[in-house]
């Protein structure tokens, strides 16, 4: 089997027997894979604090034409939009960084194809870490996200006529910024709504399903 070593973005995990994980990650060159990592629940696993989501790590993984799921050898943390959380006592804004990040990481696993590489989708994801060790405001950090994602998919409609003119203004901005400085993008809470409910539809839309982290739109409006 060969071993093959990538910069990569963990999605999710699964529990898998009784000290073991199945991680789903996406690579730069290969694009999304599942892979075992064994004794990843362990205490002393050396796994440990890479596995998060949105983690951007570096792996080393063992694969298979016969096998669907891939063997884990290593995964080393480059970046982990955890950190800064993690580092100083939870308040409101850390607790809406974890929310999102779980919503970033379900959407990419939810469009991200197995084996199909796409720089585009990985460099969205990977901007997202800057983004959040940035401290930008989780809502319209949010809406970015949404319209990249559904733009870089092709799905995102003309909606001169349905958009206001403020929302418009938005889109045309985040166009040209860096997610890292959208929050600096004038937008105030009945723009950001309005755009909320529209990629909501969206996603519901293209993907014939309601996401698992929906309700991380609804506690961040409440946050807010």
């Amino acid at each position: 089997m060969p071993l093959h070593t990538a910069e990569a973005l963990v999605l999710r995990t699964y529990k898998l027997g009784e000290a073991d994980r199945i991680v789903v990650f996406l690579t730069r060159d290969r694009g999304k894979k599942r892979g075992v990592a064994k004794g990843a629940r362990r205490q002393r696993s050396p796994f440990a604090g890479a596995l998060e989501p949105l983690t951007e790590v570096r792996v080393a993984y063992f694969e298979s034409e016969r096998r669907e799921l891939v063997g884990l050898n290593y995964a080393e943390t480059v970046r982990s939009p955890l950190l800064m959380a993690t580092a100083t006592p939870a308040t409101s804004t850390e607790t809406g960084h974890y929310m999102l990040v779980e919503y970033f990481a379900e959407l990419l696993d939810e469009w991200a194809q197995d084996s199909d590489a796409d720089d585009r989708l990985y460099r969205l994801g990977a901007s997202m870490l800057d983004a959040l060790t940035a401290g930008v405001p989780t809502e319209p950090l949010a809406r970015y996200f949404e319209y990249w994602l559904l733009r870089l998919q092709g799905v995102y409609p003309e909606a001169r006529g349905t958009l206001s003119p403020d929302a418009l203004r938005f889109l045309a901005a985040v166009r040209v910024v860096p997610p890292h400085e959208v929050g600096a993008v004038p937008a105030n809470a009945r723009v950001l709504r309005e755009l909320e409910g529209i990629h909501r539809a969206l996603i519901a839309t293209h993907l014939e399903k309601s996401l698992k982290s929906d309700r991380v739109l609804r506690e961040l409006r409440r946050q807010g």
